[in-house]
């Protein structure tokens, strides 16, 4: 595919709504790259809880971003200096303290910047909050994705339990409000839908289904 050809897809939607497992399985149908922008915030928060930084802008955490260097294995799992750190991004630890994080201006500008180089050299989707009104407001697909917020809590508290995790629904649910919460009201790049982004409710269907509506608009039946 000649980068006249390239396109991008962009996912956006809140926390547990089935944007990530989407993503992965229609990155593999067609055939493109699959950018887990979520893990690389995910990435960052986990940097800086190591280093006891606080979520504020500074010299600190501007070091931090300048020295990080971020990748993904053949897995597609996270690298942060050339180590997969898969596991300890998703612990309930980082699912905490993210939304706090990844709103800092200086963690978004750096982040956004990396992601817009990827996606000038190939055709990818890329799956966060701001990625159709922000990070590639032109994307040729945009989609934005609902599900009641209970169900994205039985969702995610079963995904953690499959873990090991040690956590109770209850937990999970203030979580998911609280991520919401932060996510929506941040100054920089908010949780939005795009003005022209499809809206697709996934509380009453499946993944496979979710799937195939966004391949039906894209233009390739699976």
């Amino acid at each position: 595919m000649s980068n006249s050809e390239n396109f991008v897809i962009a996912l956006d939607g809140g926390s547990g709504t089935g944007k990530s497992t989407t993503a992965k399985i229609i990155a593999k149908k067609l055939g493109i790259t699959y950018l887990d922008t979520g893990a690389m915030y995910r990435a960052v928060t986990l940097a800086a809880l190591e280093k006891g930084l606080p979520a504020e802008e500074g010299a600190a955490m501007d070091e931090l971003l300048s020295n990080l260097t971020l990748g993904f294995d053949s897995e597609n799992h996270v690298l942060i200096n050339g180590v997969s750190r898969e596991s300890e991004i998703r612990g309930m630890k980082v699912s905490s303290n993210v939304s706090i994080y990844c709103a800092l201006p200086s963690v978004r500008a750096a982040m956004t910047k990396q992601q817009r180089e990827i996606g000038k050299k190939q055709s990818c989707i890329l799956d966060g909050r701001d990625i159709g009104t922000v990070v590639f407001p032109d994307a040729k697909y945009k989609f934005f994705m609902v599900t009641d917020v209970k169900v994205r809590a039985e969702r995610r508290y079963k995904e953690l339990l499959e873990k090991g995790e040690k956590v109770t629904l209850e937990e999970v649910l203030n979580n998911l409000v609280e991520r919401d919460r932060l996510d929506s009201s941040r100054a920089t790049a908010p949780l939005k839908k795009a003005d022209d982004a499809i809206e697709i409710d996934t509380t009453h269907i499946s993944i496979e289904q979710q799937v195939q509506k966004i391949l039906d608009y894209v233009g390739v039946v699976a």
